[in-house]
């Protein structure tokens, strides 16, 4: 076995049966948990416990981060919400389609990470037009933080059941 086919086993494209689809899928879905708005969750809870210079700083990086995704989502908004369309659609269409497991899985990671996306847009926006501070803006990251972890526990649940179909290879096209 020479090590193009090593790679290729180890990079197995069917997704739902390989255990790096479901590390990835954990990551991501962990990631977008801890990162509100570009803020790491730690530091929210920091600036609950503590106040003082940990609160500034939450209020400053806050700043930064709703300030760069007001300002992306007013210039780029409709570039991006085409290109996100545009990908979406192909996947979609590529996955369930033409039954082409990797599109499948890819869709099924990125297509909820749409949802993250809006609702980012749309609490940045809520920032950015109110400007809270303190305890108010602690809410409003915890709650952004609080529907990301639900649509991610939706997903996940989607796609283990979907992958489960896979592989079971209930949904096969006889040749």
């Amino acid at each position: 076995m020479d090590w193009t086919e090593q790679v290729f086993e180890l990079i197995d494209m069917r997704s739902f049966s390989n255990l790096w689809y479901w590390i990835v899928l954990a990551t991501v879905w962990s990631s977008a948990s801890h990162w509100t708005l570009g803020v790491p969750y730690d530091m929210i809870l920091r600036a609950r416990r503590r106040g003082g210079q940990f609160e500034e700083d939450l209020v400053s990086i806050v700043k930064v981060n709703v300030n760069r995704i007001v300002h992306v989502s007013s210039q780029s908004g409709v570039t991006l919400v085409a290109g996100g369309s545009f990908a979406m659609t192909t996947l979609g269409l590529l996955g369930f389609l033409y039954r082409i497991e990797f599109c499948q899985a890819i869709f099924l990671i990125l297509f909820p990470m749409t949802f993250v996306a809006w609702l980012s847009i749309k609490a940045a926006n809520r920032i950015h037009e109110t400007s809270p501070e303190g305890e108010d803006l602690r809410k409003v990251l915890l709650r952004h933080r609080l529907y990301v972890q639900v649509i991610g526990m939706a997903s996940i649940f989607v796609t283990a059941f979907w992958g489960m179909y896979q592989n079971l290879d209930i949904g096969a096209i006889p040749s």
